[in-house]
């Protein structure tokens, strides 16, 4: 039973609607805790993205590999707590025997087969090929390259062409960058693309919206101050549903030459709802008729969700830097592990070249310490240096370990021919997708491209559905949009975000399809119905 003034309650519910819906959450946490059934409260957290599965056989891959690494160290030099670096020769033939000897270790038999492939399918030499893997996993060594071991590139380089460009790779290759996850790839990104003069501050950029709340705010720091153009996805179905699509309209924004970047996440956050395919066409036509060197930068961390998933980066891929992160499809947010992917053949380096000679200059005394020539140092290397703010650039790059995990997960996915890992995380996040709009008493649209990892639901589209235009009117003359939000931590210990804090609908909540338990779903859809209903009671009262 809610106890305060409204007046007051609405003040308070202003005040905190100002902060990032992650903030927002911990507020809320702090509501369900205090006056709710922590138990519930426990299960029914369902405001952020860590799904509750996980990748098991590359996990127990790594884990033996590393006690074949350690028996590797231990042969080379064993002196009580110490031992040696592990060697090169024949390292492939006893890594075989090893296995051999060990064929109920977990992850054994993926292991043999991820040696096979390395030679097989790329024709690695056996013992670089998992030298690399064993002195990575080690840990003892800078990584080499500083952007991202050689044999492992390759692996998540067609790692990347399978999931991100639906196995049609592009005419040309792609240099990665591993990175701390796809937070830190963004951070790089934006940094880097001031300090090579690509973005001024003032700059006027594109985000197309929903998106993931730091990409709003981001661009607005002082560092950056960006004047930020929305693409919104302002389309609906003819029942009055948003389909989470964007009109020809706003992708027409783009046309404008002064915009010089494109910032996507595709699938969107929240809606989780990829761009349709006559969409990215548009996008296509308008890039290179309008505006050729519009940079974009993708980050499509959801688009193992959705079947035959073509990114921005395989459509457009000399105007496209791609992030990926592996945090969400393999259960492995702790890891931090991801990925910048640049085409090389971009625009990224053309607008390098092209720069004004004062400001080459500038940029060739910023990089000469590491580069003899410094104005041919390509974007993605710039990345890697400034990511140590160029000084540090020798100890540069991604945790050797993080990498080798990176590695396995990728080659799990290529192994696995039927797609049985892919059909199993898709069929779990749509069952409780069902089971929601089933406790919401709703109608589920089928939608090709809805990766259905979380779910944005508009509650006054919900509201004039239900009960038509005045009721609409009535909870936004009489409520906050976030009122639910407290009502549902503190009456029923249920954490939801607002859609609003992405970008979305004023109105719009968010609920994460990934972390909690099937049951729990169902309950959350029955409760959310019950609160509003709620409202709906008040209003009529008023009649």
């Amino acid at each position: 039973m809610i106890t305060i003034n409204n007046i007051v309650r609405r003040k308070i519910e202003q005040t905190y609607e100002q902060l990032s819906p992650f903030e927002l959450k911990d507020k809320l946490i702090s509501l369900a805790n205090k006056n709710g059934d922590t138990s519930i409260w426990a299960m029914l957290n369902a405001g952020r993205g860590n799904p509750n599965w996980i990748a098991a056989t590359p996990r127990e891959a790594f884990f033996t590999l590393g006690q074949f690494a350690m028996e590797e160290t231990r042969s080379t030099w064993r002196d009580a707590d110490l031992a040696g670096m592990p060697k090169t020769n024949n390292i492939s033939a006893r890594l075989k025997t090893y296995l051999e000897q060990h064929q109920d270790a977990p992850g054994a038999d993926f292991l043999k087969k991820a040696l096979d492939y390395g030679a097989i399918n790329w024709g690695f030499n056996p013992d670089a090929w998992i030298h690399e893997l064993v002195d990575g996993i080690i840990g003892d060594n800078y990584p080499v390259p500083d952007r991202m071991l050689s044999h492992l590139e390759q692996v998540v380089h067609d790692y990347l062409i399978q999931e991100m460009c639906n196995n049609d790779s592009p005419p040309g290759k792609y240099d990665l960058f591993a990175v701390e996850g796809g937070t830190a790839a963004m951070c790089y990104i934006f940094d880097s693309l001031i300090a090579n003069k690509l973005l001024s501050i003032g700059d006027k950029i594109a985000l197309m919206v929903p998106t993931f709340t730091p990409y709003l705010e981001i661009p607005h720091l002082e560092r950056y101050n960006f004047e930020i153009i929305r693409i919104n996805a302002l389309e609906m179905d003819e029942r009055g549903i948003h389909t989470w699509q964007y009109a020809n309209s706003e992708i027409d924004k783009l046309a404008n030459p002064s915009i010089k970047a494109l910032y996507v996440v595709n699938p969107s956050n929240p809606p989780s709802v990829a761009i349709r395919n006559e969409s990215k066409d548009h996008i296509i036509k308008l890039v290179k008729e309008h505006n050729p060197n519009l940079m974009i930068i993708t980050d499509d961390v959801y688009g193992t969700f959705v079947n035959k998933f073509r990114s921005l980066m395989a459509e457009l891929p000399f105007n496209t830097l791609g992030v990926y992160s592996f945090s969400k499809y393999f259960g492995a947010t702790g890891w931090r592990l991801g990925v910048i992917a640049v085409h090389q053949d971009n625009v990224f380096d053309q607008l390098l070249k092209d720069l004004p000679r004062d400001e080459t200059d500038a940029l060739a005394e910023r990089y000469g310490t590491i580069s003899l020539h410094p104005e041919q140092l390509r974007f993605i290397d710039r990345m890697v240096a400034d990511s140590r703010q160029v000084a540090l650039n020798h100890t540069a790059g991604l945790s050797t370990p993080q990498q080798v995990q990176m590695g396995l997960f990728a080659l799990f996915a290529l192994l696995d021919r039927e797609n049985r890992y892919k059909k199993l995380t898709q069929r779990i996040c749509r069952h409780r997708q069902e089971l929601l709009y089933e406790g919401f008493g709703l109608e589920l649209r089928t939608d090709q491209f809805d990766a259905a990892y979380y779910s944005q639901i508009d509650l006054l589209v919900w509201a004039e559905i239900k009960y038509g235009h005045k009721f609409s009117d009535y909870l936004q003359a009489n409520y906050e949009p976030t009122d639910i939000l407290f009502r549902l931590a503190e009456e029923s210990s249920i954490v939801l975000l607002n859609g609003w804090g992405f970008g979305g609908p004023k109105w719009s909540i968010r609920t994460s399809l990934a972390n909690l338990n099937d049951e729990a779903y169902l309950q959350i859809g029955k409760t959310v119905q019950k609160t509003f209903e709620e409202y709906a009671t008040s209003w009529k009262a008023l009649k």
